[in-house]
């Protein structure tokens, strides 16, 4: 028995028409997952699903703005007509309006930002709970960030915002245990994305990347591995807990 395979699962990745969120749609579906892409153009959505099936993989494209939760709903309602119950959540999208101190954040920023990264995903959670709970199974997993772990000069209420996220994978852990559902958090480092290109694209970023032990920056392909793990039934014992793959980044003095 494969203790990754996930032939017959459903799964919902958010903000997956590039990036992170893309690269773990890929492996869920490279596991046998039919996968969800889900971000808020369909077009994008619609080349990630077919360069899927080109592979030989099971994708829909199902398009959703999270922070609204009329959106939410019908990315759930569209699935099931689709594909049939969730058994696999993956809160990938996320916002970062701001880049600057935190006490000179407007408050329109800060909002947006806790509203994206901390309370669409207890939307998108109330949603696919009774398919969890019907089944007494699931994997729900939030994609947090290693700035979780430390302050930051400029990126203050992102790193707040997914410092929450880790709680959240704690508090829920607890709470849906019993119902047969796990809740874990995925803590990427930097990767090459184009929502972190102002952080690895810089010549002070590319020494920094040179510091680090592994000395290069991540790719999304990097992190996809992690999330097929979480989702698979290899960690049916795995819950509550914050996964780093940052290529050792952390661990630096």
């Amino acid at each position: 028995m494969n203790p990754f395979d996930l032939t017959g699962k459903v799964a919902i990745v958010t903000g997956s028409s590039k990036g992170i969120g893309r690269g773990i749609a890929e492996g869920l579906a490279a596991q046998g997952a039919q996968v969800v892409i889900s971000s808020r153009k369909i077009e994008p959505c619609k080349d990630v699903a077919q360069a899927i099936q080109a592979k030989g993989g099971t994708a829909r494209a199902i398009a959703c703005h999270v922070g609204r939760k009329e959106d939410v709903a019908k990315l759930i309602e569209e699935t099931h007509q689709q594909c049939g119950p969730v058994d696999i959540l993956v809160c990938n999208a996320a916002a970062n309006p701001y880049y600057g101190p935190l006490l000179d954040m407007p408050d329109e920023a800060y909002h947006k930002t806790m509203d994206t990264n901390v309370l669409s995903p207890m939307w998108l959670i109330h949603a696919v709970l009774p398919d969890m709970k019907a089944k007494r199974d699931g994997s729900i997993i939030l994609v947090s960030s290693v700035g979780s772990l430390k302050g930051s000069a400029a990126l203050g209420a992102y790193a707040m915002s997914k410092a929450a996220m880790n709680q959240l994978a704690r508090n829920l852990a607890l709470e849906l245990g019993p119902a047969g559902i796990r809740v874990n958090a995925l803590l990427p480092g930097l990767v090459k994305t184009d929502f972190a290109k102002a952080l690895w694209s810089t010549p002070e970023g590319q020494a920094r990347i040179r510091a680090f032990p592994m000395g290069r920056v991540g790719e999304p392909e990097d992190i996809a591995p992690a999330a097929v793990y979480l989702a698979s039934p290899g960690a049916r014992w795995t819950t509550g807990q914050i996964f780093v793959v940052d290529g050792g980044a952390t661990i630096q003095g």
